[in-house]
C-alpha cells in the first residue's frame, strides 16, 4: 500500500516557521546576557531573569494560545504570534535599560509561547496518521537544526560584528517566519459529532487536555534533568579545559540526531513508541553521567552524541504522544499542555541545579541529573508505557483475529 504523503508544502512551511522562530530563540538566549553586561552593565544576579521571564510569559500564554486555537484558528492564532515575535524582534535595536529588556522579553516570550504552540498543532494535523512518529521525528529535527544554528551564530556575529548584527538577523529571521506562515494553507480543525466535543471545554479543560497530561509530566522529568545541559555545559567545559571542544558539543548532538531520525521515527509507527522512548531515555541518562566523567574532549564530544540522539528523540516521541491522545479539534490545546510542562522543567531545572552546582559542583550535578534521567523511564513505564504496550498487545491479537 502506497504511503501518505509526508513532505508536503505545508508541512515545510510551518517546520521552516518553528525553525526560524527556535533559531532567534537560541541566538538570544547565549547573546543577551552578554548584551545586558556589556551594554546595559547589568548585574551577574540579574542575567537569570533575561530567560526565565522570556519562559515564564511563554507558559502562560501557552495554555490561551490552545484555546484560541480551537476558537479563532490554528493559522490565525499562528500569525498574531509570530508577528507579535517579529514587533519584538525589532524592538531589540532600541534598549538601552535592563527595565525595557525584561519589559521586551516578556511580550517576546508571548510570541514564542502562542507561534510554536500554533506550529505544534498544525504540524500534527498535516501529518498523516500512520506517519506521525516519523513526521514529528523530522519536525523536531528543524528545532534541534535551530539549537545548533541559533547559538553558533549569535556567538559568531558577537565575537566579530556587534550585538546590532545578532538583532539584525533576528529581525531578518523573523521576517521569514512570517512568510512561512502566511503560505500555509491549513483548514481549521472543527469538533465534530464524532468526538463529543461540540459543546466547547470549560473550565481548566478548556485550557489544558487531560488526556495529555501523563506524559506532559513524563517529559517535565526528561526537561529537568536535560537543563542541565542547556544551561550549564559550556561553563563546564571551560572549567574542565574543554573550551575548544565546546563549540562542537552542540554540532555533534545535530549530527548524531540527523543520522538517527530516518529511523527512530519509523521505528514508532511500526513498532510502538515503547521500542523508541526506553532505549533513548536511557541514552540521556548514560550520555549526561559521562560529562562528569568527562576527563578528555573525546569522552566530552561522545556524551554529545548519547545526550543528542536520546534528548532529541524523545521530543518528537513524547510530542507525538500527547497530539496522538487528543482529538484534531483539541490537538492544539494537547500541544499547549504538553509544552507548558517541558518548559516548567526547563525552567525549574535551570534554577535549581544551578543551586545544586554551587553546593555540589558541576560533576555532582551532572550525576544527579542522570540518575533524574533514569527516574524518568519509571515514570513513563507508569503513566503510559504499560498502558501503551496493552493496547499494542490487544492491537495485535485483534489483527491476528482476523
Amino acid at each position: 500500500m502506497q504511503k501518505s504523503k509526508l513532505w508536503t508544502k505545508d508541512f515545510l512551511a510551518v517546520s521552516l516557521t518553528s525553525f526560524f522562530v527556535f533559531v532567534i530563540f537560541y541566538m538570544l538566549t547565549v547573546t543577551l546576557p552578554l548584551f545586558a553586561t556589556e551594554e546595559l552593565h547589568a548585574s551577574k544576579q540579574s542575567l537569570g531573569l533575561i530567560v526565565t521571564i522570556f519562559l515564564v510569559s511563554g507558559i502562560v500564554f501557552r495554555p490561551l494560545a490552545g484555546k484560541w486555537i480551537t476558537t479563532l484558528g490554528q493559522k490565525k492564532v499562528l500569525l498574531i504570534g509570530v508577528f507579535i515575535f517579529l514587533i519584538g524582534s525589532i524592538l531589540y535595536m532600541n534598549i538601552h535599560s535592563l527595565s525595557a529588556l525584561l519589559l521586551l522579553r516578556v511580550l517576546h516570550g508571548i510570541g514564542f509561547g502562542m507561534s510554536t504552540t500554533a506550529t505544534g498543532a498544525i504540524v500534527a494535523n498535516v501529518i498523516p496518521e500512520q506517519r506521525k512518529g516519523e513526521g514529528m521525528g523530522y519536525y523536531a529535527t528543524f528545532m534541534n537544526l535551530a539549537m545548533v544554528v541559533g547559538p553558533f551564530v549569535g556567538l559568531t556575529l558577537t565575537n566579530t560584528l556587534s550585538h546590532t548584527a545578532v538583532f539584525t538577523v533576528a529581525v531578518v529571521s523573523s521576517v521569514l517566519a512570517v512568510l512561512c506562515s502566511l503560505v500555509l494553507r491549513v483548514p481549521d480543525v472543527q469538533a465534530s459529532s464524532a468526538t463529543n466535543e461540540i459543546q466547547p471545554a470549560k473550565g481548566l479543560a478548556a485550557f489544558f487536555e487531560y488526556r495529555s497530561l501523563p506524559i506532559s509530566v513524563a517529559g517535565l522529568v526528561v526537561a529537568f534533568s536535560y537543563a542541565s545541559v542547556i544551561s550549564f555545559v559550556s561553563i563546564y567545559a571551560k572549567e574542565m579545559g574543554f573550551t575548544q571542544a565546546s563549540s562542537f558539543f552542540f554540532v555533534v548532538y545535530a549530527v548524531c540526531l540527523l543520522a538517527s531520525r530516518p529511523f527512530t521515527g519509523k521505528w514508532f509507527d511500526q513498532y510502538g513508541e515503547n521500542s523508541v522512548v526506553y532505549p533513548s531515555i536511557l541514552s540521556l541518562a548514560i550520555g549526561i553521567f559521562l560529562l562528569s566523567q568527562a576527563t578528555t574532549s573525546w569522552v566530552f564530544l561522545l556524551a554529545g552524541a548519547l545526550i543528542g540522539l536520546g534528548f532529541g528523540t524523545i521530543t518528537s516521541s513524547f510530542q507525538s504522544i500527547a497530539v496522538k491522545k487528543a482529538s484534531p479539534y483539541r490537538r492544539g490545546v494537547a500541544t499547549a499542555t504538553f509544552f507548558v510542562f517541558f518548559d516548567s522543567g526547563m525552567g525549574l531545572g535551570s534554577f535549581l541545579l544551578g543551586i545544586l552546582s554551587t553546593a555540589a559542583g558541576y560533576k555532582g550535578m551532572y550525576v544527579f541529573c542522570s540518575i533524574v534521567a533514569l527516574l524518568a523511564i519509571a515514570v513513563y513505564l507508569v503513566l503510559h508505557g504499560r498502558k501503551s504496550q496493552k493496547q499494542r498487545i490487544i492491537s495485535q491479537n485483534e489483527s491476528l483475529g482476523k
